[in-house]
């Protein structure tokens, strides 16, 4: 059997197969539902948020897996499905956060995110005749506690970003970032150890 091909044995759903980071189509009826879902929710939180910050978070408790205690979310606000997004107790998240979570990302306490951040998960077929096809899958982004993120910075499908580390602004972070180190740059280096 080729990778995208559907498989008559698999009788998982489409959204069974993107949670578990296997190849799926997206155009699915219960994924785009769910799609359409958090556009409506995160639209809510972005209306909000302008006359209640605080009180918009309860939004954001209820599309998010995980919110912890004393986290903070300032819109504007862009998800998949929000539903993959953990965020770890003290976190702040600065304006304009785009997190494309068709798989898990799970963000840990104490972290700073500067605005205008991307997390994202999906990946794509090189080959051109799937990618038509509308072919995707994904992989997890997971950060450590007290990560500082500066503003602009993209984190890519995989990525690890470890305990204390600093990813600078504008950074494209490709590969996993070990804990208590700065990267910068694009691709993201290590250029100094904490």
């Amino acid at each position: 059997m080729k990778p995208f091909e559907r498989d008559p044995d698999d009788q998982r759903s489409a959204k069974e197969r993107m949670l578990a980071g296997d190849w799926y189509i997206a155009d699915d009826p219960a994924l785009q539902e769910a799609f359409r879902t958090a556009l409506t929710t995160t639209a809510r939180f972005n209306e909000a948020y302008v006359s209640d910050p605080d009180g918009a978070q309860v939004i954001l408790q209820g599309l998010f897996g995980e919110l912890g205690e004393g986290s903070h979310v300032r819109a504007p606000l862009r998800v998949d499905y929000g539903t993959q997004i953990h965020i770890g107790p003290g976190t702040f998240v600065n304006y304009g956060l785009v997190a494309l979570d068709v798989v898990e990302i799970r963000i840990g306490a104490n972290c700073q995110l500067a605005n205008d951040i991307q997390l994202l998960t999906p990946i794509h077929p090189l080959d051109p005749q799937p990618r038509r096809e509308g072919w995707e899958a994904g992989e997890p982004i997971t950060i450590g506690d007290n990560v500082w993120i500066g503003g602009g910075a993209i984190v890519l499908p995989g990525v690890t970003i470890g305990d204390d580390a600093v990813v600078g602004a504008g950074s494209v972070v490709t590969k996993d970032v070990p804990a208590r180190t700065v990267v910068a740059g694009n691709p993201a280096r290590v250029i100094r150890e904490l």
